[in-house]
């Protein structure tokens, strides 16, 4: 496949195979771009600004709801897709890709209210007889780096709003897995005047200095690691910037939680696309009353999970993105047995392929929870009520989601307004999300909210319009 800059589709000599991470089949190649390929794409959307900013709420809505249509009839070809890019398990695959489309939907449904508001000058001195409403600007140009863990669907949650708001974009997919999102730019670029949307490829160190650090670009919407993350911030002087990066999300499993329902949101939480997900259930932190019962159930559970050909329905644990990604949870988990820690399930690594591993006797200071584990890694810290539970949930510099499994309501909501994360559920994971609500973490989780509506805001500026009326 290949890049597109307005509105052409482009290759360069030096490419890159794109290899499917279960069979290492090379599915395709991509151009490998440069500095120039940015420039290039950044000036092909500051130059459509003025077209997308010209069209209608109206045509824009329906711009968005025909690549919404477009997207809903590729959606089982394109699960496809990032199953073999990416070894996600396809029925995983299909669940982002139907949330996809959804949250294209949603764009196309928000693209018609973009408000502002009404602003009684005259409360406050020398007001008297003036007139003033706001209005939301669109910022301009809107750069989109996303990670390959959801390639189409966190590729959505940064460019569908960017041109509901109307801006333009640049976007930048992961070198990891980009097929996917090269369409889903094919598609919506369909129905937008060239250079609305923009798909470059290539590695991240030149290209993405370029998105960050070029004066063309008003906005950066980044989804990945924190050390990127933090040198984005750092680079992006005056520019808008959304940074969604790691998460370290706590599970707290108190004394009267119903342990079924607490080990069911367990499983599903540590395993799902082998743990490779920001807002996963990182620790386990459980009240030491019930542990052991927890426990027993948990190991049972997770022993039902099939590994295996990401392609089969019924497998339930695939393969981690490379084996260095794999390497890398194996050296955590070996680190942990070397400090105390127990192993209870699984521990082994295959390739690129990890087993659900369970550990206990897990304590505050190990790098398996004081850092991201990006695998399927479940580390269970005990301890002795809410109280304790809620300070070990809070003993991290990550705070994206979190999950209290609780009967006592409030327990619950005492976990709710004390653990520090940018979203909270009570008797369900953290590990959850719908595309309509706000999601974005506190700390070192980033910085700004995605969820549609939540980021047109901080894609748009706001403008005071005031008339003297006397």
């Amino acid at each position: 496949m290949k890049m597109l800059i307005n509105g052409v589709s482009e290759g360069k000599d030096e490419t890159f195979n794109i290899m499917n991470p279960y069979n290492k089949e090379i599915l395709d190649t991509v151009p490998v771009g440069d500095r120039g390929d940015v420039k290039k794409a950044i000036r092909a959307a500051n130059k459509a600004k003025k077209s997308l900013q010209a069209m209608s709420s109206r045509k824009v809505s329906e711009g968005l709801y025909n690549a919404y249509d477009s997207l809903k009839k590729e959606q089982k070809s394109l699960a496809k897709l990032i199953t073999q890019e990416t070894g996600k398990p396809i029925k995983d695959s299909l669940v982002e890709m139907a949330r996809s489309v959804e949250t294209l939907k949603f764009a196309a449904e928000e693209s018609k209210r973009i408000y502002g508001e009404s602003v009684p000058l005259d409360a406050g001195l020398g007001g008297k007889g003036l007139f003033a409403f706001t209005q939301k600007i669109p910022l301009g140009v809107v750069a989109a780096v996303t990670p390959f863990n959801y390639p189409v669907n966190l590729a959505v949650h940064k460019i569908a709003p960017a041109i509901a708001a109307k801006n333009t974009t640049v976007l930048k997919p992961s070198l990891k897995a980009p097929l996917a999102t090269i369409r889903l730019a094919e598609i919506i670029d369909a129905e937008f005047p060239n250079g609305v949307i923009n798909c470059i490829t290539g590695y991240g160190g030149e290209m993405g200095d370029e998105l960050v650090v070029n004066e063309e670009v008003n906005k950066i919407s980044f989804t990945g690691s924190v050390a990127t993350g933090l040198l984005i911030s750092n680079r992006a002087g005056m520019k808008k910037v959304t940074l969604e990066l790691g998460g370290n999300d706590p599970l707290v499993v108190l004394k009267d939680a119903n342990i079924e329902k607490a080990v069911k949101g367990a499983v599903l939480g540590s395993y799902l696309y082998s743990g490779q997900v920001c807002m996963a259930v990182k620790r386990i932190i459980i009240d030491k009353i019930i542990a052991d019962e927890f426990i027993d159930l948990f190991i049972k559970e997770t022993k039902k999970l099939k590994i295996g050909d990401p392609m089969d329905p019924k497998t339930d644990i695939g393969p981690l993105i490379d084996e260095d990604a794999a390497k890398m949870v194996e050296q955590s988990v070996v680190e942990s047995y070397k400090k105390g820690a127990k192993l209870l399930l699984g521990g082994n690594r295959d390739g690129n392929f990890f087993e659900p591993t369970i550990l206990d006797n897990i304590t505050e200071d190990m790098n398996i929870v004081v850092n991201e584990t990006f695998g399927p890694v479940s580390p269970i810290i005990r301890v002795d009520g809410v109280d304790e539970a809620i300070s070990v949930a809070n003993n991290s510099e990550f705070g994206l989601q979190g999950g209290v499994f609780t009967e006592n309501i409030h327990d619950g909501l005492k976990c709710a307004n004390e653990i520090e994360v940018g979203s909270i559920f009570i008797n369900k994971q953290s590990t959850f999300r719908t595309d309509n609500m706000p999601f974005g973490g506190f700390k070192l989780s980033g910085i700004g909210k995605e969820g549609v509506k939540y980021a047109m805001n901080d894609m748009t500026r706001t403008k005071l319009i005031a008339m003297n009326l006397k």
